[in-house]
């Protein structure tokens, strides 16, 4: 028989106290079911006494024998290619399918695991590999043959258009009802082309996140693991089989259903589509969409008692909504740019000749092409934030004496970029537009040969069709280049129109004027290339977002051949930069992010890639006063046009540069001298040398797991298994490593303020002095970070630092402050980290923030100390203390000081570490929340009890933080970490928004 469903099915009345009679009287188990979820089916969950499970399956009277053995042959099909399914387990008398009361009933093995359906966010590996296992389920069952599998049911996605329409007057929601079946329609239209081209064969017909148990990986996110539920197994399009798929993982984040391609790029890589199937597949999605939300309206209509269905409700909604979200002819085109199928058709393009005199005749003057992209330098120091950005670069170079200023087709306007949002701004303009100096009206004429398609009251819509290229004006070019059955549409907005639709064109006939406007007052005429067939949908589309892009690279082209205008569109070139990294850098070289996009551009502190997607920067310590700072620009520009030579050479600059780094240290300090280097790695190197020097010793004690630099002699003193897993093993013999004064991981635990923990790491401290000392190793100097930086910001126990001080000194070494990191006002409450502590070192090293990216590194001492260095010859820096590091080193002390940045970062500080400990009451992974001002550490854990590290997870929430425009990244031994260091001028309202979009990772999955 066959089980044409066409209005859904009513389950059969089994209730839980009648699979139990079934597993006993039919199995021979005595066992507890709970009854699990399905639309039209019955399935519980047995559970012996011992605790063993298994799931019975009470199959609708629809279905006949002949499928059921057609689904056992599919599962030892699946077995055989290693595909993880649910084998059914015989009855008593051996027999896979057994009787009860007339219905068919099933046991199978128990998959342990958890529901996928709600988990939330999927990462890009999890849907990567729900495409895979697709993939694998139609090379399966690929060669499988079965006359239980030539059966007809709904969900053959050959009937979907037909059971739409069949089930969509349950739907009781007028606007939902004409939204399906419109959308129905035209996916069935799309399809109508190439269903005759596609393959057809056995497929699972469900493989959906409802239907394949999760397995929980190391980076807690659940992994697709066993395969369930072959209820729909028949005959069908190879390429439903991925449709089914993709359409479920659309709920888990419906606003961005481009996200779905990771799951369509990993069907192909391994089971690939044809063009045919490719051209099919969204219409599919479409189609599965539709027929969900309609046969979920039916189901509740028949069985209302259904509580599984009616949960299913919103989610099957989230689908359609996200499905439909795009137009469905742009959905195939990504699908077709993602897998590297040529979609399209030939473009016209002109000559090149006469700018925009083929449009815009009348035009005088010079014709100015603007540039609002990312790098521009018309918008340096934030002048992109401003609305009127684009009148002004326009109104300039109308000043400059321009009659018509050109805002290039295709390029991602940074303009258009907006700061502290989750999702990219529409930055990829569709068209060319035009702005006109205002005057007398102008005439418009069409620069290439056609028809008038359309009318409106100030456009014109040209169809110029695949030009021939016997047109003397125009040629055929673009990677556009395969036939597609569409023209293109030349459309002009602006424009009075002069032409009535129909009309046939030569190039350079009269289509309207441009009108007349005031002097001051600039005209806009916008003129765009676009394929016919992308539909009524694309005409309000003037901008794009740049995910949408790949599309609308294919559904537009750009004009500027038509106009007489070099050709400026862009596309993201990350992926062509990566790898031309990885070809010339070395493999120790580090790279953030699995998928890295391509930042050219900062400013405070936000950082913009090349699409003009903007990102709040959480880590760049280096840039203390935020990226693009115009001061430090100034100051390098004017200061590298007058003098830039050595420090042995005599200029005031050097000077007074030193006497305001001295002004900087507190009252009763001794230090006097400093020396300036190009990094904090060197200076970290000096450092040790002076302190060997003026000691006379060699000896050097450097705290477990620090990082100090990546010079010969700072990375001796760099102990941090993060960035060197063998640092404990090969250190050299004048470095001893103590331990680290760890109040959260460390050897002693307890509060900041408890002393008696900094006491006992200053003991243990003390007696390796004692050891050094007895082994004739006396110690030369001891290296510190006033708070520990690499441990994510970690403060140290109340009173170490003074008693480790006071031991060292004692013992007759010195005391070095590490301060590259966590100095120049970023404690906040303190300019300098040693300050939180009470103590003065002998020796202070900083850098980063110094030149604001700018190369600068220094190191703050006695005369004394530093005159020891003359025992081992002169002491020289090309760079270092230049004339230009100097003038940039005091401009970024000046803008400190105006821009109040230390005060900043205890109020923005406290700020955040306020929101990241509120986040910590909600979210279990949450451990401690290390640091101050703006040096914080968000920890995270799997036990708080147990302290293990959430190593994985902490890594997987960076990279979702990334998708969502917040740049973090992970620090300390174990990379469990979020290190918050971000420039200084972090605002509120960017620390909020960080923190918000945390507790959505969190509450959403990563």
């Amino acid at each position: 028989m066959t089980d044409n469903q066409t209005g859904g099915l009513v389950r059969p009345d089994v209730d839980e106290r009648g699979a139990e009679t079934i597993a006993r009287v039919c199995y021979g188990l005595e066992a507890t079911a709970v009854e699990l979820g399905s639309n039209q089916d019955r399935n519980f969950l047995l559970v012996e006494a011992d605790g063993a499970k298994s799931v019975l399956r009470v199959d609708n009277p629809v279905f006949g024998d002949a499928a059921r053995e057609g689904q056992h042959a599919a599962i030892d099909a699946y077995c055989a290619a290693g595909v993880a399914v649910a084998v059914v387990l015989p009855g008593i008398d051996g027999e896979l399918t057994q009787r009860w009361n007339g219905l068919a009933v099933r046991r199978s093995e128990f998959a342990a695991g958890e529901s996928i359906v709600d988990a939330g966010y999927l990462a890009p590996v999890v849907l990567e590999e729900f495409g895979e296992l697709a993939a694998a389920s139609v090379s399966a069952l690929a060669g499988l043959a079965h006359a239980g599998l030539d059966r007809a049911h709904m969900w053959d996605m050959r009937v979907a258009h037909a059971e739409t329409v069949k089930l969509a007057g349950s739907i009781t929601d007028p606007g939902l009802h004409e939204r399906v079946l419109a959308s129905a329609d035209a996916a069935n239209a799309a399809l109508a082309a190439v269903a005759g081209e596609l393959p057809v064969q056995a497929i699972h017909g469900d493989l959906t996140d409802d239907n394949v148990m999760g397995a929980r990986g190391d980076d807690s996110r659940l992994h697709p693991g066993t395969l369930l539920d072959l209820g729909d197994l028949s005959y069908g399009w190879r390429v439903a089989e991925l449709a089914v798929t993709a359409s479920s993982m659309l709920h888990h984040d419906a606003d961005r259903p481009l996200r779905v391609l990771d799951t369509v790029a990993a069907f192909h890589r391994t089971a690939p589509l044809s063009r045919a199937e490719a051209e099919a597949l969204w219409p599919l999605v479409v189609l599965r969409a539709a027929l969900l939300v309609a046969s979920g309206w039916r189901q509740l209509e028949i069985d209302g008692s259904n509580a599984y269905a009616r949960e299913r409700i919103a989610g099957e909604q989230s689908i359609f909504d996200a499905a439909t979200r795009y137009p469905l002819r742009e959905m195939t085109e990504q699908v077709l740019a993602r897998l590297g199928l040529i979609s399209g058709t030939p473009a016209p393009t002109g000559s090149g000749e006469g700018a925009l005199r083929s449009v815009l005749p009348g035009l005088r003057g010079e014709v100015a092409i603007l540039d609002p992209g990312i790098e521009s330098d018309a918008l340096d120091a934030g002048r992109w934030l401003d609305p009127e950005a684009e009148n002004g670069l326009a109104d300039a170079a109308f000043a400059a004496g321009a009659h018509a200023a050109v805002m290039p087709y295709g390029v991602y306007r940074l303009t258009r970029t907006r700061v502290d949002r989750s999702d990219a701004a529409e930055t990829w303009p569709t068209r060319t537009e035009i702005r006109v100096a205002g005057g007398e009206a102008l005439e418009v004429t069409a620069p290439a040969s056609g028809r008038v398609a359309a009318v409106g009251a100030t456009s014109v819509v040209i169809e110029v069709g695949s030009v021939a290229p016997a047109e003397p004006r125009v040629e055929l070019r673009g990677e556009n280049s395969a036939e597609h059955g569409a023209d293109w549409h030349l459309v002009l907005t602006g424009v009075e129109p002069s032409v009535a639709p129909g009309a046939e064109l030569r190039d350079g006939a009269g289509i309207g004027v441009l009108p007349a406007s005031a002097a001051g007052e600039a005209r806009e005429l916008m003129v765009g290339l676009r394929r016919s067939d992308t539909g009524p949908e694309s005409d309000g589309v003037e901008f794009v977002s740049p995910e949408r892009v790949p599309a609308w690279a294919r559904l537009t082209h750009d004009p500027a051949g038509l106009l007489g205008l070099p050709p400026l569109a862009q596309r993201d070139e990350a992926a062509d930069e990566r790898r031309r990294r990885e070809r010339i850098f070395a493999s120790a070289q580090e790279r953030y992010y699995e998928q890295p996009m391509q930042i050219e551009r900062g400013w405070r502190h936000h950082l913009i890639d090349t699409t003009g997607r903007s990102y709040v920067d959480v880590v760049n310590n280096v840039t203390g006063l935020g990226h693009g700072h115009p001061g430090v620009a100034d100051a390098v520009n004017r200061q590298i046009r007058i003098l830039n030579t050595n420090s042995r050479f005599l200029y005031r600059e050097l000077a007074e540069y030193s006497e305001r780094l001295l002004a900087l240290l507190p009252e009763d300090s001794a230090l006097d001298t400093v020396l300036l280097v190009n990094s904090g790695s060197e200076a970290v190197d000096l450092a040790l040398r002076l302190a060997q020097a003026a000691t006379g010793r060699k000896t050097v004690v450097a705290l477990r797991e620090a990082y100090h630099g990546w010079t010969m002699a700072s990375d001796a003193v760099t102990t941090s298994a993060y960035d060197n897993p063998y640092a404990l093993d090969n250190r050299p013999d004048w470095i001893h490593v103590a331990d680290v004064p760890n109040r959260f991981r460390g050897t002693y635990r307890g509060e900041a303020g408890d002393a008696a923990i900094g006491a006992k790491y200053a003991a243990d401290l003390g007696r390796d002095l004692d050891a050094l000392a007895a082994a004739g190793r006396d110690v030369a100097g001891f290296i510190c970070e006033s708070v520990l930086g690499n441990a994510g910001g970690v403060l140290l126990p109340g009173g170490y630092l003074a008693d480790a001080y006071s031991r060292v000194r004692a013992a007759g070494g010195l005391c070095i402050a590490d301060e590259v990191q966590v100095g120049f006002g970023r404690m906040g409450s303190s300019f300098w980290g040693f300050e939180q502590s009470g103590v003065l070192p002998d020796i202070i090293t900083i850098a980063k923030p110094m030149g604001n990216g700018f190369p600068i590194g220094g190191v703050i001492t006695t005369k004394r100390i530093a005159d020891a260095l003359a025992s081992q010859g002169q002491f020289f820096s090309s760079a270092g203390g230049n004339p230009l590091s100097c003038v940039v080193g005091l401009s970024v002390l000046d803008a400190m000081e105006e821009e109040r940045l230390q005060e900043n970062a205890r109020v923005v500080g406290g700020r955040l570490a306020e929101g990241f400990r509120a986040l910590a009451g909600k979210h279990d992974l949450i451990g401690p929340v290390h640091g101050e001002g703006l040096y914080l550490g968000v920890e995270l854990v799997r036990d708080h009890a147990t302290m293990e590290p959430a190593t994985a997870e902490a890594s997987a929430i960076c990279e979702r933080l990334k998708e969502l425009g917040v740049i973090v990244l992970t620090t300390s031994e174990r990379s469990n970490v979020l290190k918050v260091k971000p420039p200084l001028c972090l605002t509120a309202e960017s620390a909020d928004f960080v923190i918000a979009r945390l507790d959505e990772v969190l509450s959403t999955g990563w």
